[in-house]
């Protein structure tokens, strides 16, 4: 089908994006890593707009919220074919939090401190003025040098006092179709937010991303985060949620920050997962695993933007391309469990994709 313009696309995507339109809350003040934040009602901002761009940025010159891939990827079919057995297709990437702020560069582009808190993973430099330029080839706290890519979510406070994840958050980049074969990297500039800080719990519980909610001790499930949690060393608050992994081909962006990307859907008369016709390009899928070291009487923990049924996250992709295939080739296409070096403890005769260094040898 011949492609129309983007503002033609815009139209369709319409009722989508009306959907998607929420109140802008007051506008929290930033805050050190690890530090005290400002008085509740400084910090009382509930979520933030997922509306269309209001201001240009560095790679969306208009400020439609459209951002061209270049070159498109047309003429994809999503893969209906059956692969060898492979329990396991993907990697680690192991990233640490770098600074807290309340920017958010895809949903707020060049508005500093428009957003809700959050917390950067990553790249160093992340603030609400970065474009794909600015994060590609940058600092990182990953342990791959290649990975400059941004990730960020919401800060959780217990009081007024932030709690922040410690060491490298485990990252999970997967399959999430049946043909592993079929996945492709991500193009360079990527981004788009999962979930949405206005959803209600229902909407949380039943979105296609939600793995096992919010765990502590013997605690799964939850939509919200639990009012209590095991008191020792050993428990933690965790959060596993999964993003859509099917990509329309043509936009980097789109002025929800959602719609060029789909999840996978069920092929028909089988249990086997599918990019959409819409959506037929097959990508990494990425899982957050994250951890916050708090436990206890949870009945002060929340959310930067709420309860925590609000939970989102966002990925900004400024992965060097070389090293990023080689790790999707080598442990997701060839249907691998690997570490953060490309590497599986159960097929070691398979080698790894970096060095010691965590670098293309």
């Amino acid at each position: 089908m011949r492609l129309t313009s983007k503002r033609l696309t815009g139209l369709l995507l319409g009722s989508a994006l009306v959907a998607s339109v929420l109140s802008v809350g007051t506008i929290a003040t930033a805050a050190d890593p690890g530090g005290a934040s400002p008085s509740s009602a400084a910090t009382a901002h509930i979520g933030h707009s997922m509306a269309a761009s209001t201001q240009a940025s560095g790679d969306d010159a208009d400020g439609d919220g459209y951002i061209p891939a270049v070159p498109q990827v047309t003429g994809v079919t999503p893969s209906t074919a059956t692969p060898p057995p492979a329990y396991h297709h993907e990697f680690q990437a192991g990233c640490a939090v770098t600074h807290t702020a309340p920017d958010d560069p895809i949903v707020y582009p060049g508005q500093f401190g428009k957003s809700h808190d959050h917390t950067f993973m990553g790249n160093t430099s992340t603030n609400a003025a970065s474009t794909t330029g600015s994060l590609y080839g940058g600092n990182t706290t990953c342990k791959a040098p290649a990975d400059a890519s941004a990730y960020w979510m919401p800060s959780l406070y217990k009081g007024d006092q932030k709690i922040l994840p410690v060491g490298p958050q485990v990252i999970y980049y997967k399959a999430g179709v049946t043909d592993y074969r079929s996945v492709r990297p991500f193009p360079k500039g990527l981004r788009f937010v999962v979930g949405n800080p206005m959803q209600t719990a229902q909407e949380f519980r039943s979105h296609k991303g939600f793995v096992e909610g919010w765990e502590c001790g013997d605690s799964f499930f939850n939509t919200d985060i639990p009012a209590s949690c095991p008191n020792r060393p050993d428990v933690q608050l965790n959060l596993r949620m999964q993003a859509p992994s099917c990509w329309n081909g043509l936009y980097l962006d789109t002025p929800d920050h959602k719609s060029h990307m789909a999840y996978p859907v069920v092929k028909p008369g089988t249990n086997d997962n599918m990019c959409p016709a819409s959506h037929p390009v097959a990508l990494p899928m990425i899982e957050f695993k994250m951890a916050w070291p708090v436990n206890g009487d949870m009945s002060q923990v929340r959310l930067a933007s709420g309860r925590g049924y609000s939970f989102h996250y966002d990925f900004f992709n400024a992965w060097e391309e070389r090293t990023l295939k080689a790790l999707v080739d080598h442990c997701l296409v060839g249907g691998l469990q690997c570490d953060t070096r490309g590497f599986d403890l159960y097929r070691p005769e398979r080698g790894a994709v970096l060095n010691a260094d965590h670098r293309l040898p």
